[in-house]
């Protein structure tokens, strides 16, 4: 981040789980404080911890808005008509909008303020709490400046990724619903190791630690899943003829499935509600 950082200030509209998580990932890289960071919430209430600890609260979203230098929306796709009605006039050029909206495309944006304004659209996981989160982010080439500002603010919070628009909603699934898939398979894990003699604390540690692990030797060796796993199975042994009984009860086929339904439900989220 460049030195200005700390004159910056972030209001963060519609902060539910994704956005909380986006400000206190934000503090945890010690690149933001909390009084930086403004909350806006219709029921400020359910953010008092948040307010306790130095976080910006409000629930006008307008007055929010002018104090800020950054604008991420984190709305439901079903209130972004109303809240972009709302806000729109107050989103000009000098500020940078990132969106976290799932399925809501640039043009939507635009069909309420002026394409000279800098829209972002970014996608990351819950693991932003803890700045670990995948982040893929897009946006119209003559805002590759403001883009480029939005990937180093979620490099603070994790690894990004530029990609096209269209693969927008693909980073949805594989990115931010993959972080469930994966925990359901740890989950998945740990109950095994349950039936196998473990306690549940220790099944489950094993088996977090474990899948950490297996991704980290994929990212920092940037080897292929199944290289990786020929240097664990050898003839009629006990690996083999684990991952032999998964593939025949299908664990690779409704993982695949899995994703392909969750791309169904994740690219008509927006579109129910579209009344342009």
């Amino acid at each position: 981040m460049n030195e200005n950082t700390m004159q910056k200030t972030i209001a963060i509209i519609g902060a539910g789980n994704i956005g909380c998580s986006i400000a206190e990932g934000l503090v945890k890289s010690r690149k933001y404080k909390p009084g930086q960071i403004i909350l806006t919430r219709k029921h400020t209430e359910l953010l008092s911890t948040l307010g306790e600890r130095g976080f910006l609260l409000s629930s006008d979203n307008k007055k929010a808005i002018a104090k800020a230098d950054t604008i991420i929306l984190a709305v439901r796709p079903a209130q972004t008509d109303e809240l972009l009605q709302e806000i729109g006039a107050s989103l000009t050029n000098e500020k940078i909008v990132i969106s976290v909206i799932t399925d809501v495309a640039l043009n939507t944006f635009y069909s309420y303020i002026s394409p000279t304004v800098p829209v972002i659209r970014a996608m990351p996981n819950i693991a932003i709490a803890i700045r670990e989160s995948m982040t893929c982010l897009a946006a119209l080439p003559e805002h590759k400046a403001a883009l480029l500002e939005a990937v180093d603010l979620f490099n603070l919070l994790g690894t990004t990724l530029i990609i096209e628009e269209q693969l927008m909603v693909p980073a949805t699934v594989l990115g931010a619903c993959g972080v469930a898939y994966f925990l359901r398979a740890i989950r998945a894990a740990s109950q095994g190791g349950i039936q196998i003699g473990f306690h549940a604390d220790d099944a489950l540690h094993i088996a977090a630690q474990t899948a950490k692990g297996a991704a980290e030797l994929l990212l920092k060796l940037n080897e292929h899943p199944e290289s990786a796993i020929d240097k664990v199975t050898t003839p009629r042994g006990c690996t083999i003829a684990g991952l032999n009984e998964m593939e025949h009860e299908g664990f690779s086929a409704s993982m695949i499935k899995g994703i392909l339904r969750s791309f169904e439900q994740a690219e008509n989220l927006y579109a129910k509600h579209d009344k342009h």
